[in-house]
């Protein structure tokens, strides 16, 4: 059975009476032996198979005209997704992915691309963890176990003016899920600028049992200075005006420490481990892009953040004065949460707008 934890590598030798399956452009409903069916014609690439025809490289890719949606899958349960892989073009902030679990009409899971595959500026910045890993020159790949008892249905809409190619593969496998096991979410927001002496949501209004698994932030800095003595906490279970678990500082919850700085080279020191990692910084040319803007994530794989009702989470945004005390910034903070719950999915605050998502 899927438990919603994966397999690990000590599991790899046991026998399984799990069916893998597997849903791309070459085979969009993941049937047994129906892979590489396509013909060659309008949309496909016609062109480069022309001479081989139906059985090869025929539709590698779908296309997504302005204002359309794709499908990426839509599968009947049970089952578990255990790998997703694509490369798309365009604007990635002008893309939302959805995933509606089990029938739901609400999503259980919205997000622009870039930001679901920590990496959320638009630029390629590598990523070598457990849960998601970018790869040159564009791939993204996510390794979250995601298992569903009745339905999936993974959606892309191109919010975009130009039209967008998607390359993908959905790798799944069908069989029984256990009494326990959650289903994944994920929701992003953005705070652009964050009000002076406000903190930033990354998630509110949570409902049910589960636990939360991990945390990006695509953090752009508007001041000079250090930009990360803002605490995170967690609020859990009805905690009222004071959280629970309140961290140190912001590079401290990813694991870092004064102020991710290489002190041998007084720099920004960028890296990228199995849970957490800094795995992007855009510096700032001294002309145009004068702001600096930092790619982060934290995995709570090995200690996952539990709660039994409800779930609220906020970070503060601080910097220094020149005369040592603490700065409030006002900052551009797009933030996306991971998270696993029981059924229903609590509604999600309108996702932003494609114009208050863009990356300008």
């Amino acid at each position: 059975m899927f438990d919603g934890m994966g397999v690990t590598l000590g599991d790899l030798h046991r026998l399984s009476s799990a069916r893998t399956r597997s849903v791309s452009p070459e085979n969009p409903t993941g049937g047994k032996g129906l892979g590489g069916m396509a013909d060659v014609g309008p949309g496909t690439a016609s062109f480069a198979a022309r001479e081989l025809g139906r059985g090869w490289k025929v539709q590698p890719y779908v296309n997504a005209a302005p204002g359309e949606t794709l499908v990426l899958c839509d599968l009947d349960g049970p089952g578990c997704l255990q790998h997703v892989w694509m490369t798309l073009t365009g604007n990635l902030r002008h893309q939302v992915l959805r995933i509606y679990w089990d029938g739901q009409e609400r999503p259980s899971v919205e997000c622009p691309p870039g930001d679901f595959f920590a990496c959320g500026w638009g630029e390629f910045a590598p990523v070598s963890s457990l849960a998601v890993c970018v790869n040159p020159g564009s791939a993204f790949n996510s390794y979250w176990p995601m298992p569903f008892r009745k339905h999936c249905r993974m959606t892309l809409e191109n919010r975009g003016d130009q039209p967008m190619k998607a390359y993908f593969q959905i790798d799944y496998a069908e069989g029984p899920v256990s009494d326990d096991a959650a289903y994944f979410h994920a929701q992003f927001r953005r705070s652009n600028p964050l009000p002076y002496k406000s903190v930033h949501t990354l998630l509110d209004g949570v409902r049910g049992q589960g636990q939360y698994v991990g945390t990006y932030l695509a953090w752009g800095v508007n001041n000079a200075g250090w930009w990360g003595e803002g605490e995170i906490k967690f609020f859990l279970d009805g905690d009222g005006e004071f959280p629970t678990i309140c961290g140190t500082g912001t590079e401290d919850y990813f694991c870092g420490s004064y102020d991710f700085v290489n002190q041998k080279a007084k720099q920004y020191q960028e890296f990228s481990t199995p849970y957490c990692g800094l795995p992007q910084v855009i510096r700032p040319d001294g002309v145009y892009r004068s702001q600096t803007r930092f790619g982060l994530y934290r995995w709570h794989i090995a200690d996952p953040v539990r709660f039994s009702s409800d779930l609220k989470v906020t970070i503060q945004a601080l910097g220094w004065r020149p005369d040592g005390r603490y700065l409030p910034l006002q900052d551009d903070i797009a933030s996306t949460a991971f998270w696993y719950q029981t059924l229903p999915t609590a509604p999600f605050p309108a996702l932003p707008d494609r114009d208050a998502c863009e990356i300008v």
